[in-house]
């Protein structure tokens, strides 16, 4: 092994690959076709952490469908990127993936079964080429609406169209728990706000909460019919509707976006060494009179500092499906059940994260703005 380590490269070269090299990152395209977000990861010394772990990570990705560089440097760049998320996830966990056909987009296959994985991403409203802008949420009741009308529209207009293709019957998948997988791209810093409106839209329960004589807190279930908004009406309840029995669980996370690739390229030593990251969010307070998530202030660069690719991932298993997932396949995530009397139970990791951003700065002397930070101790964590 120790000879085998100090011979020169070519000694290793198997005659056996096929092609040439790709650069991901080439320009093979005209700039003005190109997505604004995939040429800030290409360019700039900022996202050169992320830059170099995905260009690592897509020389093992198969690309099935022929057209993931295209769409990545295109038309498609957040979609690729939930796709790379999620294959980053399922190879963590242990699984062997099978990405040998276009339908669905994996095939995870372990020691404890076998899921397939469809990934959906909800995109900004268009009319034509024209984006439209979400409503403000500037002011509480903004914000509600948001929450109970906008995005739940939003995440059901995805999730329906993905229903309608009814994977279920391809042989690929038959018997198998299928998952669909989701994440909100709707519109700049979405994420931070639209968790509970997935859980509100496919469970079709909101929740009202009091504290008694003996200040326990008491939560309410209230059963939602419809979402409303500007017009569109949709019926509240995703695994209520017809065939989403055949759908065992929906998979969220707010985290598979470049933030993420950037901080997992700072722990894997990818990237520019002048790039620090701070990381301030929400987390879960297991206080069971607790009516307010937890804040978090974190400094990536820091040696205490560790994070997984299923950190954070929310998995919402359908009470009617006809083949439920096993929860021990993804023991690193949160899995949460709808209860007969509306209430949800929820099995949670001890420490996960609800929402977060994450400050990048470059170029710096990480080392001494490291040092500067905690001297103010400033990387408070739980």
């Amino acid at each position: 092994m120790e000879e085998a380590a100090l011979a020169p490269p070519e000694n290793h070269y198997q005659g056996d690959e096929k092609g040439h090299p790709v650069d991901f990152f080439s320009f093979a395209r005209p700039l003005k076709t190109l997505n604004s977000d995939f040429l800030q990861l290409a360019k700039l010394e900022a996202y050169s952490p992320a830059r170099e772990i995905i260009k690592v990570m897509m020389r093992w990705y198969e690309d099935a469908d022929g057209n993931f560089i295209e769409q990545f440097q295109t038309t498609g760049f957040d979609q690729r990127i939930w796709e790379l998320y999620l294959f980053a996830v399922f190879t963590e966990m242990g699984y062997q993936l099978e990405q040998n056909e276009p339908i669905p987009d994996f095939i995870c296959s372990g020691i404890m079964g076998s899921f397939a994985v469809e990934a959906v991403t909800v995109g900004p409203t268009r009319r034509g080429r024209t984006v439209i802008d979400p409503p403000p949420l500037t002011s509480p009741g903004e914000i509600q609406t948001y929450l109970t009308q906008y995005m739940p529209i939003k995440f059901g207009s995805a999730l329906f169209s993905k229903l309608k293709k009814e994977y279920w019957k391809h042989s690929n998948v038959a018997g198998k728990p299928l998952i669909f997988a989701i994440e909100d791209f709707s519109s700049p810093a979405s994420l931070i706000h639209s968790r509970s409106a997935l859980e509100r839209y496919v469970y079709g329960y909101q929740y009202d909460w009091s504290f008694n004589s003996h200040n326990s807190l008491i939560i309410t279930p209230k059963k939602i019919m419809v979402h409303s908004w500007d017009g569109k009406e949709i019926q509240s309840g995703f695994f209520d509707l017809p065939g989403a029995e055949n759908i065992s669980a929906i998979l969220f996370s707010n985290s598979g976006t470049i933030a993420k690739f950037n901080r997992m390229g700072i722990l894997g030593n990818f990237g520019s060494k002048r790039v620090l990251l701070v990381r301030e969010g929400t987390c879960v307070d297991f206080d069971p009179n607790a009516v307010e998530p937890k804040n978090f202030r974190h400094v990536v660069n820091t040696p205490n500092y560790s994070e997984s690719w299923a950190e954070g991932l929310d998995v919402y298993h359908n009470p009617k499906a006809i083949t439920p997932l096993d929860p021990e396949l993804m023991p690193s995530a949160a899995h949460h059940f709808l209860q007969k009397d509306g209430t949800i139970v929820s099995n949670t990791p001890d420490w996960h994260p609800l929402a977060s951003v994450t400050a990048h700065f470059a170029p710096v002397d990480v080392e001494s703005e490291v040092k500067r930070i905690m001297a103010k101790n400033v990387d408070r964590g739980l």
